[in-house]
């Protein structure tokens, strides 16, 4: 005779092929891997780009594997990895509702706290290897179509290999922690409909809104407190001397929003009539 045990219900590893068996995860995975590629074969069919108006990323973007890179993470920062992480963290658990299939997982019996907590987990972790995976895939891209060598600054000046190596963990790092918001967001999101649809596009909706007020500099220093202000603040990693104060302050506002909106899906799911 076997006795129940809360620890061995709905276990990371089923939860991880569960996930990953679903049809969003292998697209958005595939369009993270491709993207890289897609840019390559833009520049070498458009030619190196020219200087235009106002230094940037894109000037350099072909001067090494390292400056694909970082063009690649920038263009992406704002839009493609925001619908990668909503997708991964809102679509958990409002598909389940919307299959009919969450009050079956509890009825197994699996707690709600250790349910919610174990999907979570594994959406964190989709999200976390999709926001890894596009820079390393462009160094991959970067390294074929440019070759390896010094980071160029747009400024002026470079960065040397083994100095923009660490520069771009760093970078890594911070905008995984940016985009900590629109993990928690579209996971409040997702136990609270169940459209996982609606948890994936209220999440990116917000997002845009919050990009559209952070441009209305009437606003003044009220835009310190929208979650996306700081996220693009991974580039201060690119001064000759890093410059912590934007990232310090970003990782600050990204964290204290997640913790508020975990706290809030985890309190809202444990109140939830389940019925579908």
């Amino acid at each position: 005779m076997t006795t129940y045990d809360v620890r061995r219900t709905l276990p990371l590893r089923v939860e991880a092929v569960r996930q990953f068996r679903r049809r969003r995860t292998l697209v958005a995975f595939g369009i993270l891997l491709v993207l890289p590629w897609v840019l390559v074969l833009a520049f070498k069919l458009g030619g190196d780009p020219g200087p235009d108006g106002m230094p940037s990323l894109v000037d350099v973007a072909t001067s090494s594997a390292l400056n694909f890179a970082l063009f690649a993470l920038f263009v992406s920062t704002g839009f493609l990895l925001v619908v990668a992480v909503a997708l991964f963290c809102g679509d958990t658990v409002a598909s389940e509702a919307g299959w009919s299939s969450l009050r079956y997982l509890l009825a197994a019996p699996v707690p709600r706290g250790r349910l919610l907590r174990q999907k979570l987990i594994v959406a964190l972790s989709y999200a976390v290897v999709a926001v890894v995976s596009l820079p390393l895939m462009s160094l991959v891209a970067g390294t074929a179509g440019f070759g390896w060598g010094d980071v160029e600054l747009p400024t002026g000046g470079t960065v040397p290999v083994s100095t923009a190596l660490g520069r771009m963990a760093i970078i890594i790092g911070y905008s995984l922690v940016a985009q900590l918001v629109v993990a928690a967001l579209a996971f409040l999101l997702s136990v609270t409909t169940d459209s996982p649809l609606g948890a994936v596009g209220g999440a990116v909706g917000l997002v845009i809104v919050s990009n559209i007020l952070d441009a209305v500099t009437a606003l003044g220093s009220w835009r310190d407190f929208l979650p996306t202000h700081w996220m693009y603040s991974w580039m201060d990693a690119l001064q000759p001397q890093i410059q912590w104060t934007g990232m310090a302050k970003g990782t600050a506002i990204s964290l204290s929003y997640a913790l508020i909106l975990f706290a809030l899906a985890f309190r809202r799911f444990r109140s939830r009539d389940i019925v579908s």
